[in-house]
């Protein structure tokens, strides 16, 4: 009997994240004192400035309308200048288009870039909508494996090892979700330059570029390999910058004639993305980093303290991140232990457990790609952190 669903969408999953995210606002909603640490999506409102330009923008009946399917010339006029203010690289208009949030610029940029059967070289551990993405677009994933005791990061040579004649696209991710892990810049450089030498394209997603902390800084890959230029796709957007993961506003830059098959694309696919948010977005974008500085001010306490609140339970190993707004800690350490009368022997039977009998919700390495690891966004409370990681530690400690 013929499948009522294609084998190209019944070959994808559900967002692991978004699944934890709203299984513990379910049960919440249900009055059930759940503490999420699902979502990575910051606790804070949209500034105000960028709130007010909306909703001046819902008045103007010019933005009741269709506009062009790449995006309102100045939002992306706005995004070029802003690129070069804050990672360097010089874009013009022509190289950008205005997606619905960072996953469709990442589809846009799968689809475009990839035939049946290409690969693209995956890092991981990785955000869960990147091999699903590729999948989609006919791509082949190739993970490449990294651990704690790398901080995180793929060598020059582990991607090297990865290399094959259908090799066509490098994912590159820094700072990191969700492990937090920033390349430092010799390490960007080299890596840029090995793409470069094999002809290799790299789609990089800067999304978390202001969120780095001590020493660790941001640097753009193709900006410190110029050359890389041409071959490099730069995805980006306004939702963990300024808080505005709802309004879904985000952005491919490369070369001119990627980004015109890109928006071709995307005219049949949605058109142009809500009026309202491209002018929330033009106001942010053209606006200062004051509000992203006051919330990275928070986010670098709250890693501190979850860090050390994580390290305490018997068990977990958990590095400190230098970037976004995760941890990603080992638990490998608590497999086969007693848990109130359970035990687990993965990270997702671990989370089960957790969600189960203290009511909190983390997201098993499995959707990243590696078994025997939690992620946690601290994208939330201090309060929630305290009362969240103190009841896992009551329970596996």
């Amino acid at each position: 009997m013929t499948s009522r669903i294609s084998r190209r969408i019944a070959a994808i999953t559900e967002s692991a994240t978004l699944a934890v995210d709203a299984k513990a606002k379910a049960l919440k909603a249900a009055g059930r004192p759940v503490i999420g640490f699902g979502a990575g999506e910051p606790d804070f409102p949209t500034p105000d400035y960028i709130v007010e330009a909306a909703v001046a923008a819902c008045r103007e009946p010019r933005w009741h309308r269709y506009t062009p399917a790449g995006g309102l010339p100045e939002l992306k006029e706005a995004i070029a200048a802003k690129t070069l203010r804050d990672s360097g690289l010089t874009l013009t208009p022509n190289q950008v288009l205005v997606t619905n949030g960072g996953k469709q610029a990442l589809y846009n940029a799968f689809a475009t870039l990839l035939d049946p059967g290409d690969e693209a070289i995956l890092p991981a551990p990785y955000w869960t909508t990147y091999p699903e993405a590729i999948r989609l677009a006919g791509g082949v994933p190739v993970e490449v494996m990294s651990d704690e005791t790398t901080g995180y990061r793929v060598s020059v040579e582990q991607l090297e090892a990865a290399r094959t004649p259908a090799t066509k696209v490098l994912v590159f991710v820094s700072p990191s979700n969700p492990t937090g892990a920033v390349y430092p810049p010799a390490d960007v450089k080299a890596i840029g330059e090995w793409a470069l030498e094999h002809g290799i394209w790299v789609i990089t997603d800067e999304i978390y570029e202001h969120l780095v902390y001590g020493d660790a800084v941001f640097s753009s890959m193709p900006v410190l390999v110029p050359e890389l230029a041409d071959t490099c796709i730069v995805i980006n957007g306004v939702a963990k910058t300024y808080a505005m993961t709802g309004w879904r506003v985000g952005w491919m830059a490369g070369p001119a004639d990627v980004i015109k098959a890109a928006t071709n694309l995307q005219s049949h696919a949605t058109s142009n993305v809500a009026n309202v948010s491209q002018i929330a977005a033009l106001a942010a974008v053209s606006g200062g980093l004051e509000a992203v500085d006051e919330m990275k001010l928070a986010f670098d306490r709250r890693r501190l303290l979850i860090v050390d609140m994580l390290n305490a339970i018997p068990g977990v190993e958990c590095p400190m991140p230098e970037g976004a707004f995760y941890v990603y800690p080992s638990v490998k350490g608590i497999f086969g232990r007693d848990i109130d009368g359970a035990t687990a022997n993965s990270s997702a039977e671990l989370a089960d457990l957790i969600l189960d009998k203290v009511e909190v919700a983390v997201v098993p390495g499995e959707a990243f790609g590696t078994n025997g690891y939690l992620r946690l966004s601290y994208a939330t409370s201090d309060a929630d952190i305290i009362e969240g990681v103190g009841r896992m530690h009551k329970l596996l400690g």
